[in-house]
């Protein structure tokens, strides 16, 4: 997996606003705890990992230099949603935002130093994925083993 392209901010990011309500049948996990949406940190890791354990919230960035509100002194800002659907709704109807991203947790993961070299971490890690990435990377017992079998060098 390769990171997603964001532009790195000038000043400290900045969580403008959250959303932790879930409305219905979503086409993604929702946020496994709505009330902490908004909580996390606005810095973390930037894709990786190959698997998740659990979804904390999407995210809108926002960017004034492209028609955004000023906020934040003028650099980029976001708001969080527990539900994908609100998230993409909101980045479609505003203008300088970016399509949503998604707040993860792993607690074992893969980490890839060197192409085809593969290595089992173990701890938490919080990271901002693509949100097609979600799709079958869910962790499950045996995941990473069958992963690694599959990915085995001959």
């Amino acid at each position: 997996m390769t990171a997603p392209a964001l532009a790195a901010p000038v000043l400290a990011d900045f969580l403008a606003g959250a959303d932790g309500t879930i409305s219905g049948t979503s086409n993604y996990p929702t946020a496994v705890e709505p009330a902490k949406v908004g909580k996390y940190p606005a810095r973390a890791k930037s894709g990786a990992g190959y698997f998740y354990d659990d979804v904390l919230e999407y995210r809108v960035w926002l960017h004034p230099e492209d028609g955004a509100a000023k906020k934040n002194g003028g650099s980029v800002y976001f708001l969080a949603f527990a539900e994908y659907e609100k998230a993409l709704d909101f980045s479609r109807r505003t203008k300088g935002a970016e399509e949503p991203l998604v707040l993860i947790r792993q607690l074992k993961h893969i980490n890839e130093p060197r192409p085809g070299v593969f290595e089992v971490i173990e701890g938490e890690r919080i990271a901002e994925w693509q949100v097609d990435w979600l799709a079958g990377s869910k962790r499950t017992p045996g995941a990473i083993e069958k992963f690694l079998a599959e990915h085995k060098k001959r």
